[in-house]
């Protein structure tokens, strides 16, 4: 068999085994061990275990469940309710009012949370039932909680900037700088959509509530100040030059245990499930992590990115179509893998070739975490669609339908931080400067 023949079989018996339903990690490892123990000449089992023991361990990935434990420790706590009375006042006289909550509480969990899925939960539990009550439109209510709980993968930090900054040997504290301005544009850009939507529709928004002084929008800020503590905290510390992003995500745990404890909700039984929630989600993240380790090293070995790398030269595609195939490539991936798994599956393949084509890979991370966004709400395994589904038992279908809006308007900041690249690496600049 030709080394090309090799490479095809082994992704169909990857597709088949995943549409079985066997887990992922196991999946990849699995996978990497038939294609080397079959078509290459270093023993499997010796190649499996220094591989698996390399990624595991790993202290650059320390920082990944101190954040899952951070964002399990504040979905637990009264942050999502006090979040929604600190900034609804404020939202009162913006044409879409309380839509914008879905947003800008998006926005500030994300700086606390990393993980898109408990942002779109954590804020969705919060607004929804609010939005629902007071007479708001379901669609477009759900619509913008769908996109804007994106904005977890984006906005620092990031569980998904972590793992690409492992796989593309990049600082993940310059990753989490560079991925300031995009996050804003995009949740400006996700309000902007709500204020023309407001404006079409205007017999859709409810009235105002009462008009508040504002001093009394002052008084109910005051519920913003333990997530706007946690923010300075865990940024501050990394920006400052403080700390490390794992020193930071250890920051932001006590900030978290911290803020429970002063709320109340610390519990032994609270941190219990929370320290079991994280250890889960993690356990499941260091599994595809090693699987994914083993299959880039067993692909090497049978020459998968040499060739992909040629073949893809061989068209000689400019940067723009070489972004553009990347961009298709992982919409079409989202359809069956979540972001954590597209990441770690490709990147040993396709790194070579962005290198190779003269992408900055600083930036290249940033575009690969708003692509992956876009896979987050692409059915039928966007995994935020499957967190408001289990929210409102609505069809997975509609969902979809009613977040296209926010879809394109990604693909709208894709196209920003493609012709200004500037928006990506300005705030790296002056770190370094």
């Amino acid at each position: 068999m030709s080394d090309l023949a090799v490479t095809f079989a082994l992704i169909a018996v990857l597709f088949v085994i995943l549409g079985s339903g066997v887990w992922i990690g196991l999946t990849l490892s699995g996978v990497a061990w038939i294609g080397m123990q079959l078509f290459s000449a270093r023993p499997a089992g010796d190649a499996m275990a220094v591989t698996i023991w390399g990624s595991a361990s790993s202290w650059t990935l320390t920082a990944l469940p101190l954040f899952v434990w951070m964002g399990e420790i504040l979905f637990r706590t009264r942050l999502s309710q006090d979040m929604f009375r600190g900034l609804a006042p404020w939202m009162q006289s913006l044409p879409g009012r309380l839509l914008h909550v879905n947003v800008v509480g998006c926005a500030i969990f994300a700086a606390v949370s990393g993980s898109s899925a408990a942002t779109c939960a954590t804020i969705g539990k919060m607004s929804l039932p609010e939005l629902k009550k007071r007479g708001y439109p379901d669609g477009i209510s759900i619509g913008s909680l769908a996109g804007a709980g994106t904005l977890g993968l984006l906005i620092p930090p990031s569980i998904i900037m972590i793992v690409y900054g492992v796989s593309a040997e990049v600082s993940i504290a310059q990753l989490f700088i560079a991925g300031v301005l995009p996050g804003l544009m995009l949740a400006l850009l996700f309000s902007g959509y709500l204020v023309f939507w407001a404006l079409r529709h205007p017999t859709l928004v409810p009235p105002a509530d009462a008009r508040m002084s504002l001093a009394g929008k002052l008084r109910e800020s005051r519920y913003l100040i333990p997530v706007v503590l946690l923010i300075i905290g865990v940024l501050g510390s990394i920006y400052s030059g403080v700390a490390t992003a794992t020193e930071a995500a250890a920051v932001g745990v006590l900030g978290s245990l911290l803020i429970s404890l002063a709320q109340g909700s610390l519990t032994w039984r609270t941190f219990k499930e929370s320290l079991l929630g994280g250890t889960r989600l993690y356990c499941m993240i260091a599994l595809i992590l090693s699987g994914a380790a083993f299959l880039t090293l067993s692909m090497g070995y049978i020459g998968l990115p040499r060739h992909l790398a040629e073949w893809i030269a061989s068209l000689g595609l400019s940067q723009f179509e070489l972004l553009l195939a990347l961009m298709l490539f992982y919409l079409v991936l989202g359809c069956f893998l979540d972001g954590i798994s597209m990441v770690v599956l490709t990147m040993g393949v396709i790194l070579p070739t962005v290198q190779k084509a003269g992408i900055d890979l600083l930036w290249f991370g940033i575009f690969i975490v708003l692509v992956v966004e876009m896979a987050q709400i692409t059915p039928p395994v966007g995994f935020n669609l499957f967190v408001l589904q289990g929210m409102t038992r609505r069809e997975i279908g509609w969902i979809a339908k009613v977040t296209l809006p926010f879809f394109f308007l990604m693909i709208a900041a894709v196209a920003l931080i493609y012709f200004v690249p500037q928006i990506v690496t300005f705030l790296p600049a002056q770190m370094l400067g």
